[in-house]
């Protein structure tokens, strides 16, 4: 199994490179050069037999096994709910799997987990030791704070956008105690968190001076473990029912985990929606076939204020059947004058692997907070939300049944879940703890100098 850039100019490499080194060196996305062929999950299969099952598929015979089945039964024993992801029923034919059972409470740990077990394996295998970056808008920075804390193998380092994450969300990732985990809050949007860790990459010498990597979703290791959820619901509800899942959509690794699952013949069908805020690039890119850059606004649902998804790199590619030069031509225009056309070819493959509904506006998140709870009795986060409002306009039948993945807990977000619904969403009591832990992050300005110097000073320290 062969990984191969996006932008066409790297050489292919196998598995466990790929993922250690997060993005290729022409600045591109890895993905597999062909999209392995996967037996759909078996009935009573578990969630850990399941993702041992598929994520060897992806990594071929860059590692055994044996060694992925102990790094998967690490990594999933951390989740409160033995099903890891289990699926609940909200109304008739319409279902939520629940993604937020890990260490910090968001979907992001069902990967960040795994990733975490399998970095430390393979660099001690290696006697190696890395500084792994991680630009997050809000859950990936806990998620992975939580996976490195004490590696003695990772030093990571963590970029989140100043006062524009929940508190909870950044307690999670600045209250570990851990030596080896530095948290900076960049003064802009998280894409000016995502632009700083390309710009890191692309300074070579820095790149290896730090022997630099990165678990944001450009990693592919983030990619191959979400697919996993996709085929463990589609097991649960009935290995030959149609499904349409609803995604509250923001760097859209989650929502491309689903496509890549649809390519390797995990899923009874593919019809997907990306549901979005009101940071709405992707709907404009999906409707003009123009992408360009319109900074993002803040929204009650933080972890979707992203302008542009880096995942969407990956699924042009895809579309456009491989061709890497209209992908980097593409890209090259867009960081020269924030705007870039779509290939036609990949424009043309949209129509039938993608939707994009209308943008729920911060009104209507709120709203829907509110009905779920009168609805079902539940609370849920202001991202799930989105999900759910977009899903009401759909029609559930037989042949269709919806699933919105549910991609935090409501405690992550108890502000805006007491002014939206009038009750409170207190941590559940295996992280209480959290709450009361001394916070340490630096405010920086988001300068590549700033940035490069305050890494260096924090990875001597350590």
């Amino acid at each position: 199994m062969k990984y191969i850039s996006t932008r066409g100019r790297a050489e292919p490499v196998d598995f466990v490179e790929a993922c250690l080194a997060g993005l290729a060196p022409d600045g591109g996305l890895y993905v597999p050069e062909e999209w392995p062929q996967i037996e759909p999950a078996r009935a009573g299969e578990s969630y850990t037999d399941l993702a041992i099952r598929i994520i060897s598929a992806f990594a071929g015979d860059a590692m055994s096994v044996d060694d992925l089945a102990d790094i998967c039964e690490q990594a999933y024993s951390s989740f409160s709910h033995r099903s890891v992801a289990p699926v609940r029923q909200t109304s008739p034919n319409r279902w939520m799997v629940e993604l937020f059972h890990g260490p910090t409470l968001a979907f992001k740990d069902v990967a960040m987990q795994f990733i975490g077990r399998f970095y430390d394996f393979v660099l001690a295998k290696r006697d190696r030791r890395m500084t792994v970056i991680c630009a997050t808008s809000g859950d990936t920075g806990g998620a992975a704070a939580a996976a490195f804390a004490g590696s003695k193998r990772v030093d990571l380092v963590i970029l989140h956008p100043h006062e524009r994450i929940s508190p909870v969300q950044r307690k999670f990732m600045t209250s570990t105690g851990a030596s080896n985990v530095l948290n900076a809050a960049l003064e802009g949007d998280f894409d000016d968190c995502q632009a700083m860790v390309k710009r890191l990459f692309a300074d070579t010498d820095f790149a290896d001076e730090i022997h630099l990597s990165g678990v944001n979703s450009i990693n592919w290791a983030r990619i191959a473990a979400q697919t996993v959820y996709y085929a463990y619901v589609q097991a649960a509800l009935g290995p030959e029912r149609p499904l349409r899942f609803v995604v509250p959509s923001g760097n859209m690794g989650n929502a491309f985990a689903g496509y890549v699952a649809h390519k390797c013949g995990l899923l009874a069908g593919f019809d997907l929606i990306c549901a979005v805020n009101e940071n709405k690039t992707l709907a404009n890119m999906l409707e003009t076939g123009e992408m360009k850059r319109i900074p993002a606004v803040k929204t009650p649902s933080p972890a979707m204020d992203i302008s542009v998804p880096s995942n969407f790199e990956r699924l042009v590619f895809d579309a456009a059947h491989h061709d890497a030069a209209s992908v980097r031509q593409m890209y090259e225009q867009y960081a020269q004058s924030q705007q870039a056309e779509l290939p036609q070819d990949a424009m043309v493959e949209f129509e039938n692997i993608l939707l994009s509904a209308r943008p729920v506006s911060n009104k209507a998140t709120t709203e829907e907070m509110r009905k779920m709870l009168d609805d079902t009795g539940e609370l849920i986060c202001p991202h799930t939300a989105v999900g759910t409002s977009v899903s009401r306009c759909l029609r559930a039948t037989d042949a269709c049944t919806i699933v919105v993945l549910a991609t935090a807990h409501p405690a992550k977000f108890p502000e805006t879940v007491k002014t939206a619904t009038g009750r409170d969403a207190p941590l559940p009591e295996r992280c209480s703890a959290v709450a009361q832990e001394e916070e340490v992050f630096s405010i920086l300005a988001a300068e590549d100098q700033t940035v490069r110097d305050w890494i260096r000073a924090g990875i001597s320290r350590v």
